[in-house]
């Protein structure tokens, strides 16, 4: 479920508004977006694949989190975790070739 938008991080360019397919967040001209509808979060990740500047947090589990701290986030290098785990973005590596799945299938062949 979707926790943080970074104030400190974002860009204001809007991506997450408009990639969310369930509309969870609220364009705020001159300032970051808000996250205006957070139970209708899929957790589908797409907000923080295409997020150019790693400002938003997507808690894996689609239960609402009682508190979460942008620093220890930030400390952790869970903020676009996501996108750097699965090699989406500029100067990224994909990690598919390191999974298992792949290698049986590459074996397959």
């Amino acid at each position: 479920m979707i926790e943080l938008v970074s104030a400190s991080r974002c860009i204001q360019c809007n991506l997450c508004v408009n990639v969310c397919p369930t509309n969870v967040f609220d364009a705020v001209p001159d300032a970051p977006p808000t996250i205006a509808r957070q139970s209708d979060c899929q957790t589908c990740f797409m907000c923080e694949l295409y997020c150019p500047v790693d400002a938003l947090y997507v808690a894996p589990d689609t239960e609402l989190q009682t508190s979460v701290n942008e620093a220890e986030l930030a400390e952790a290098g869970l903020l676009g975790s996501y996108r750097k785990n699965i090699g989406w973005g500029k100067k990224q590596t994909s990690s598919a070739k390191t999974d298992q799945t792949f290698q049986v299938l590459k074996q397959m062949k």
